[in-house]
C-alpha cells in the first residue's frame, strides 16, 4: 500500500501481530469477537502497551469492519501513512 510492504503474522518481541510495517512502525490488529471478552481485552491492552513502549503505533479494526467496509479500513491506513510521512517521521 502506497509503496509499503506489510508482513502478516509478524513476531515482535514475545508477541505475534496480525500485520506489521517496519518503516512506518505500524502494527495493524484485526479483532474478532473474542477480543471483546474482558480477559482478552486486558491481554490485548497489556500487549499493545508493551509494543508501544518499543515505539510502535497501532491501528485496530474489528473483523466485521473489514468484511463490511474494506474501503473505509484501507482509507484509514492510507491516512495514517500520509500523516506519518507528512510529519517527517519517515
Amino acid at each position: 500500500m502506497k509503496g509499503y510492504t506489510f508482513n502478516r503474522q509478524k513476531p515482535l518481541n514475545n508477541f505475534i501481530v496480525d500485520f506489521y510495517c517496519k518503516p512506518l512502525k505500524l502494527v495493524i490488529e484485526v479483532d474478532g469477537g473474542y477480543h471483546f471478552e474482558e480477559e482478552q481485552k486486558t491481554k490485548d491492552e497489556e500487549r499493545q502497551h508493551a509494543l508501544q513502549a518499543m515505539g510502535l503505533n497501532f491501528l485496530r479494526f474489528h473483523d466485521e469492519e473489514i468484511r463490511k467496509d474494506m474501503n473505509v479500513v484501507l482509507k484509514t491506513i492510507e491516512m495514517y501513512i500520509e500523516e506519518y510521512v507528512d510529519n517527517g517521521k519517515y
